[in-house]
């Protein structure tokens, strides 16, 4: 009986369908997966581990000790270069009205952008009422000189009476006051009509100095008169300039004489001038000083526009840096040098001219500091790294 009974159990056990048989195989599953799921997180541990942690430390310590390349610039001789702006104008500007009484406007003989001499016919003014009077002085003119000599002649033949004692010396005197009443007469017509004949003058219109015309502002039949604005502008010479504005620190460094390139704005013309005026004053709002630079004529000069000017304000002696050493915020320029713990510091500095040599420093350093020469954005002040000197200049 109990041989049986235990013959039974073990087959209930063995059986597959049995429920306990069941039970131990899903147990067995379970775990089975556990296992693998736990070697998997261990592997995963173990990798990320064993490959990140040393390349982080790799990181870590490469931004500790970053290796950068450092110049020591000293000083240069360089030569000074300013760059100003500002507007195209003629030197002399002449503005050319009408002197006399005006009238109507009969003919116009130039146009903006002639040449002409001094002296020479611009406009021409109706005279016909000015023509007639000057013919009327002249008659008058002509008639007080035939009185004049009329009355020289009778003084003459008086003259002659009074030795005989036909005449008294009463009659020659009185003669000799109507020929001086005439001859004044004859004065005061000729005095009339030197007028008129200068007013009529003044009804042309002609150049005060040789130069080119730039504006015209008068038409055919147009009615003008001695309160008229100006009929013409022009340039005497043709002389231009370029009138610059300039910091209050930037003009103690020029003088009259200086050579300069004016470039007008849209051209690639390079026109050579030299300073020929510096303003004694400084604008109190702006604190800028005008500095006028005398250009000859070309045709790429047009009064009014805009021009880059290039002054050479002699030799300074200075750092010079390339432009990738050379970085900017809005704190203004700035360097970053190296100090003796090879930790990276920021130094403020003023630029003076950047040309193809590369980057005058003005003031900030005195060019015994090691900077950076280059990837200068990727430090930070305070960051320790490996220098790598290099001459201040690559060939």
């Amino acid at each position: 009986m109990n041989r049986f009974s235990s013959f039974t159990k073990r087959r209930a056990i063995d059986d597959p369908a049995s429920p306990t048989r069941s039970k131990r195989r899903m147990a067995i599953i379970v775990g089975v997966i556990l296992v693998i799921v736990a070697l998997v997180a261990a592997a995963m541990f173990m990798g990320d581990g064993g490959e990140n942690a040393p390349a982080a430390a790799a990181e870590g310590d490469a931004q500790q000790a970053q290796t950068v390349t450092v110049i020591v610039p000293g000083r240069s001789e360089v030569a000074r270069t300013l760059t100003a702006s500002g507007t195209l104008a003629a030197r002399r500007d002449q503005p050319v009205g009408i002197a006399g009484q005006g009238g109507r406007v009969t003919q116009v003989l130039v146009d903006a952008g002639d040449w002409v001499r001094q002296g020479q016919l611009l406009a021409s003014i109706d005279r016909s009422v000015q023509a007639q009077q000057a013919a009327q002085l002249r008659a008058s003119l002509a008639a007080a000189q035939a009185d004049a000599d009329l009355a020289r002649n009778e003084l003459d033949r008086a003259a002659q009476l009074v030795e005989r004692g036909f005449v008294s010396k009463a009659d020659i005197d009185r003669k000799q006051a109507a020929y001086d009443a005439a001859v004044a007469r004859v004065g005061v017509a000729r005095a009339q009509l030197a007028a008129t004949n200068a007013q009529i003058g003044q009804l042309d219109v002609r150049a005060p100095t040789s130069g080119l015309i730039l504006d015209r502002n008068v038409e055919v039949g147009q009615v003008v008169s001695a309160g008229t604005p100006q009929l013409f502008r022009m340039a005497r010479g043709g002389e231009m300039e370029l009138r610059a504005r300039l910091s209050q620190q930037d003009l103690t460094g020029l003088s009259v004489g200086l050579p300069a390139t004016v470039i007008p704005t849209g051209t690639d013309r390079r026109i050579q001038g030299r300073i020929w005026q510096i303003s004694p004053i400084i604008d109190p709002q702006s604190r800028q000083g005008e500095v006028r630079i005398a250009i000859p004529y070309d045709r790429a000069i047009r009064p009014g526009g805009f021009a880059e000017a290039l002054i050479e304000s002699g030799v300074t002696n200075a750092p010079l840096l390339p432009q990738s050493a050379v970085l900017a915020d809005a704190r203004g320029n700035y360097v970053y040098i190296v100090n003796g713990d090879n930790e990276v510091e920021r130094r403020d500095v003023r630029v003076g001219t950047v040309d193809d040599r590369g980057v005058t420093i003005a003031s900030g350093i005195d060019g015994s500091e090691a900077i950076v020469a280059r990837a200068g954005s990727f430090l930070t002040p305070g960051q320790k790294v490996s220098p790598r000197r290099q001459a201040a200049r690559e060939e």
